[in-house]
């Protein structure tokens, strides 16, 4: 416990001191959000690129507390690029496909690094059948980063809530890394959730600046690193379950979207306001009390995966099933498979 206290600190006070910097050189260099449609909640410009704050955070806690090895320089490579994907997007607009290649580039530099999903392990054989993917683990890797990496950015609707779901990732991540005794893994998982509180002052509402792509991506990146390398590399039965449910609310968000898109004929990379926050807002929640509620989602999703995380029995597989059955069903509640009611 004590081993991760510091960093994490250190991390809040990185990303705290930081983002009024970061704010200025938003306002200098033009990165301003200005609201130009019914989708976005705020009414007023608005800086971005408040991510470079959580990123230089991130980078520079994690050279002072953390050994530098392939699996680090993999990691802060790849998410250096997602960060330069990010500015570029917020500056001046990146398209979805190069986007994607931005994101396929730095989840090869994780592949390169080691830091893959190996192997899955078979929850209903007696032994817990190891099952190895040989070089199914490279599309697989990247499969991942891509999808977790897009998540986050797509639950950025709301002031604080990319950053609050992010930092109870992060911790909940931090507990199941210290049930494995992933020393490296916990360490890292402690900076990423220390840099998003730091930030949090500034973008909570009412937020002075936004993280915008450059954050949202660069700390769905490193969620998806930190996943692969810290619980999908067990050999517990839930081992892939467990990620899947500690980033529970952007997962299951982006899969909602997707359908909903999809049922509809639209492209799924097409914004709407079908985002479960938009449902909440619509229901007469505050922005406040909407991202209330979704930081306790997030929060259950990670408790109920930390409390599941080294199990090896079949139970775990069950009710993390059931969880699932009845996400879908509380998705179908609130319409999230459907179109925005005009």
């Amino acid at each position: 416990m004590q081993g991760i206290i510091l960093p994490f600190f250190v991390a809040v006070f990185i990303s705290f001191i930081t983002t009024p910097l970061v704010r200025k050189l938003a306002f200098r260099i033009g990165a301003i959000d200005i609201p130009k449609d019914d989708r976005r909640v705020h009414k007023e410009p608005m800086p971005l690129i408040g991510g470079l704050a959580i990123y230089l955070g991130v980078l520079i806690s994690s050279l002072m507390f953390l050994p530098m090895n392939k699996t680090l320089i993999s990691i802060l490579i790849g998410g250096t690029l997602i960060l330069i994907s990010g500015i570029i997007d917020d500056l001046k607009g990146l398209s979805p496909k190069l986007k994607v290649v931005f994101q396929l580039l730095a989840g090869i530099c994780l592949v390169v690094g080691d830091v893959k999903v190996d192997f899955i392990t078979n929850p209903f054989t007696v032994n817990n059948e190891v099952i190895y993917l040989n070089w199914f683990s490279i599309p697989i890797t990247l499969f991942w980063v891509v999808g977790i990496t897009n998540t986050l950015n797509l639950i950025d609707g709301l002031d604080g809530l990319a950053a609050g779901v992010a930092m109870i990732s992060s911790l909940s991540l931090t507990l199941v890394a210290g049930k494995f005794g992933y020393t490296t893994v916990i360490i890292i998982s402690s900076i990423v959730a220390g840099s998003c509180f730091g930030f949090l002052p500034f973008n909570y509402n009412p937020a002075k600046i936004f993280m915008g792509d450059t954050g949202a991506l660069f700390l769905g990146f490193m969620l998806a690193a930190i996943s692969i390398e810290g619980v999908m590399k067990s050999v517990a039965t839930i081992a892939i379950i467990v990620p899947i449910l500690i980033l529970g609310v952007p997962i299951f968000d982006t899969t909602f979207a997707i359908c909903r898109r999809l049922l509809n004929g639209k492209s799924i990379t097409s914004a709407d306001k079908g985002h479960l926050h938009h449902r909440l807002l619509a229901r007469g929640y505050t922005q406040r009390k909407t991202v209330l509620i979704l930081y306790s989602i997030s929060a259950a999703f990670g408790a109920f995966a930390v409390l599941v995380a080294k199990s090896n029995s079949q139970q775990a597989v069950y009710l993390s099933v059931i969880m699932f059955a009845i996400t879908v069903i509380m998705g179908l509640k609130f319409g999230l498979f459907g179109t925005k009611k005009k």
